[in-house]
């Protein structure tokens, strides 16, 4: 099973300008190993994995090629599609409010584009720590955020989050879709402001800008250099502790691809967007 990401529907609409060095796409996979090379050592044929295939692509396929530090053994009571849900979207939320946001118990944390994969694995983390956290998304995703505990809900086309009167100690951003400026002056004194994703040219701006908000304003603008498969043993962890659920939409088959690309280009989906074989 694989997980859709957004590089692979930025690939795909590449596509009909030049010819792709990568033919199939698809980087977060579960699946069983069919056949191990002869230096493999901490996997056996049977034994069922998933992770992130860090740029190879290829997932979208009965096989792939992977390379034994992409993956992690699979616990027993995750099924496939939520195994394919995990890879990319969960380290983007650990490494965004642990490893650059240093999350702290009684936080306000925010969470903008709160409905994809890496917001519904955030919250849930985040909800570890005793955090008091704002989801921001559209209104047909307000219901589902409510539902796996978000405490306040923003919905962008009636709200500016960033014009409200309100400040956060912590701000996850999965959007990336105003200035540094405006996420500046949402940051309560002394909080951070973590964004993973987003335009080239917003990341361009936390970048270069960030560096002097942070000494002008006494604000810490970061930005996640996404570690693949850093944190998936810690996912595992949580999982089989029943602290973490992924949020799944889907599955679809692989025959409705173009039905699963459409609704992620829309941004109409609700947590991580699932292809199963």
């Amino acid at each position: 099973d694989v997980g859709l990401l957004q590089g692979d529907f930025i690939n795909r609409l590449m596509y009909g300008f030049r010819k792709p060095k990568k033919q199939i796409l698809g980087s977060d996979i579960a699946g069983r190993i069919e056949a191990i090379g002869k230096n493999v050592t901490r996997f056996n044929s049977g034994d069922e994995v998933y992770g992130d295939l860090s740029g190879r692509w290829g997932g979208f396929a009965e096989y792939v090629c992977a390379p034994e530090k992409s993956l992690a053994l699979k616990p027993v009571a995750m099924s496939f599609e939520e195994a394919a849900a995990i890879p990319q979207a969960a380290m983007l939320a650990v490494q965004g409010l642990i490893d650059k946001g240093k999350i702290q118990p009684g936080q306000k944390l925010l969470i903008n584009g709160a409905g994809g994969g890496v917001g519904t694995f955030a919250v849930q983390i985040a909800k570890l720590y005793g955090v008091e956290v704002t989801g921001v998304d559209s209104t047909g995703k307000l219901d589902m955020l409510r539902s796996i505990g978000f405490d306040h809900l923003i919905d962008y086309t009636q709200e500016d989050f960033t014009k409200n009167g309100q400040c956060y100690d912590l701000i996850l951003d999965v959007k990336t879709n105003r200035s540094m400026f405006d996420y500046a002056g949402a940051l309560s004194p002394n909080g951070t402001y973590v964004t993973v994703g987003g335009s080239m040219g917003q990341l361009f701006q936390a970048l270069f800008l960030g560096p002097w908000i942070s000494r002008m304003n006494k604000k810490h603008i970061r930005i996640v250099a996404l570690k693949p498969n850093k944190d998936l043993i810690y996912m595992n962890g949580l999982f089989e502790g029943g602290k973490v659920k992924p949020v799944i939409d889907g599955p679809y088959k692989l025959d409705e691809i173009q039905k699963a690309f459409s609704i992620f280009g829309k941004g109409d989906h609700k947590g991580k967007v699932v292809i199963t074989m």
